[in-house]
């Protein structure tokens, strides 16, 4: 493992502290913005750029989108969020 590597890999373990703790505060739509930048990191270390996640995202839409499944109960009384984007 390379040292910028390593000083990734220590960044987004600071990172999964502070989701936590957001979490734990219910700063929910902080906690998820952070999860964005966490990913980000995450792809860095492992090597996979924009192309490799909007090909994956694209598949799995397509894959849902040919196999429905009936709502359950708890999906019905909640708002739908919507989709999140990676725009590089």
């Amino acid at each position: 493992m390379s040292h910028s590597d390593e000083q990734l890999q220590s960044v987004l373990e600071t990172l999964e502290e502070c989701r936590r703790v957001l979490n734990a505060c219910n700063s929910r739509e902080s906690a998820e913005l952070l999860s964005i930048v966490i990913l980000d990191v995450r792809m860095k270390l492992k090597g996979i750029d924009s192309a490799d996640l909007k090909a994956l995202c694209d598949e799995m839409l397509r894959s849902a989108a040919s196999e429905p499944h009936p709502p359950s109960k708890q999906t019905q009384d909640q708002p739908r969020r919507p989709l999140l984007r990676v725009v590089k």
